[in-house]
């Protein structure tokens, strides 16, 4: 037993004020708060290479008869938090962590984010609906939450993976911290593991099933069973984030965040946007151009959608394989050609196989707001954000159908053109939030197509 300075263990613990210890002591209640000179300290330790151990405190005074049974001595816990969570791979490996927001278990697949800022939005964003999202910058939480910054009305994504978690939060539009987010809306999160190692894992191995669990019952094995029995591929992951009945959006983007105020058009364009997981941003972009909105549920029918005399549809991100959604499929090829269309990220994949290409699963995706595509029209090159697992291949797609845009990293395709059918889309977020603002043209070039064929 090695004894521990008086005046150390206050300072760690503050609580030391006018000759009492009441910081300490009160959170033992019930007994009374004892002067220093009637207590002593010593910490034990577990085994020379361990950790974990316990402050005993022995107090002179009389206490309560619930610790009088051990003669006066107290055990007080670690005032730190320890790894009470486990992360199973479905390639065997096991990442031990601490909790944060709700618990329970979960599964999900695991991909990787690049991005520095905007991890509330990330929540928010119903295309990770079923996924574990790891952020690979190391900071998490500094920022809290607020508000303003949701991307839906909900998150739909599975657990959030992260190394550190900032103990405090500072904003000027923050309302809550980060932890106290995630429990209000059931959501897990673990840090404290060592997330670079996770990502290595990814790049090489690819996206993985994982299970995370803070359930302490459950053994290591009955959890890989899970990830090896659970697979996210063919999964309808559209039905669970779509809107239940259509609704007209009017919000613009705020006018203290709508930096492109000379690109406003003055007509009215009618655009109906099917949901499949549609981010308030890309919604706020349109108002912002000057577009009434209809927001219609990723089922609804085509021809109910012609009858609202739209001047363009927009098909919109969304999560999960577009092949698992036929239906979804049909009925962007039953407005192909009668209005202009513009697809984002899911929707740029219907397109893709409405007009009779193929699409693929990628390694690890593309997730973040730092990559770089080249305009093939223009030779421009934007940084972009984008947030997708699966990709057109562009080898399968009919003559007359363009390629504008291509992944600088990777070299696979970010955007279709057709103008004989008034096509355009992006595999990416032009609406970003969070990432920079490059592509957010892609939205004037919209109102234009439309404009042009109102001509």
């Amino acid at each position: 037993m090695a004894t521990v300075s008086l005046q150390t263990l206050c300072r760690n613990f503050d609580i030391v004020k006018d000759g009492t210890a009441p910081g300490l002591i009160h959170s033992l209640s019930p007994f009374p708060s004892p002067k220093i000179s009637d207590i002593s300290f010593s910490r034990r330790r577990c085994s020379t290479h361990s950790r974990s151990g316990s402050l005993q405190i022995v107090c002179s005074v009389p206490t309560s008869s619930e610790f009088a049974r051990d003669n006066g001595v107290l055990t007080v816990k670690r005032p730190w938090k320890t790894a009470d969570a486990r992360l199973v791979l479905e390639d065997g490996s096991i990442w031990r962590a601490k909790s944060f927001g709700a618990s329970g278990t979960q599964i999900g697949e695991v991909v990787f984010n690049t991005s520095l800022t905007g991890y509330q939005e990330i929540l928010t964003d119903p295309s990770y609906a079923g996924q574990f999202v790891l952020m690979t910058n190391p900071h998490i939480g500094n920022t809290g939450v607020n508000a303003a910054d949701e991307e839906s009305n909900q998150c739909f994504l599975a657990g959030l993976v992260i190394r550190n978690l900032s103990n405090c939060f500072s904003n000027w539009r923050a309302t809550e911290s980060l932890p106290e987010y995630l429990i209000k809306r059931n959501v897990m999160g673990i840090y404290d593991v060592d997330t670079r190692a996770i990502t290595r894992r990814l790049r090489e191995h690819g996206s993985l099933i994982g299970v995370l669990s803070t359930d302490s019952s459950r053994s290591d094995d009955e959890l890989l069973t899970m990830a090896h029995e659970w697979d996210i591929v063919g999964m309808d992951l559209i039905t669970g984030v779509t809107c239940a009945q259509p609704y007209e959006w009017k919000d613009p983007t705020g006018a203290e965040w709508d930096f492109n105020v000379d690109g406003k058009n003055s007509d009215k364009l009618h655009v109906v946007a099917y949901d499949f997981g549609i981010k308030h941003n890309i919604l706020k972009r349109l108002a912002s151009y000057g577009c009434k909105i209809t927001v219609v549920p990723s089922t609804w029918p085509p021809e109910e959608v012609l009858k609202l005399e739209p001047d363009g549809v927009l098909f919109s991100n969304g999560p999960g394989d577009p092949s698992a959604v036929p239906y979804a499929v049909q009925s962007v090829r039953s407005v192909l050609g009668k209005v202009p269309v513009f697809g984002i990220c899911m929707g740029h994949q219907l397109l893709g196989q409405a007009l009779g290409g193929q699409t693929f699963k990628m390694k690890f995706g593309h997730h973040g707001g730092n990559h770089p595509v080249r305009n093939l029209r223009s030779g421009r090159v934007e940084i972009s954000a984008q947030n997708h697992n699966y990709a057109v291949d562009p080898a399968t797609l009919p003559e007359g159908v363009q390629v504008t845009h291509i992944n600088l990293n990777d070299g696979t395709c970010a955007g279709l053109a057709f103008p004989a059918m008034k096509v355009m889309s992006l595999q990416y977020h032009p609406e970003s939030s969070p990432g920079p603002h490059d592509s957010d043209p892609s939205f004037s070039e919209f109102v234009q197509l439309m404009q042009e064929n109102k001509l």
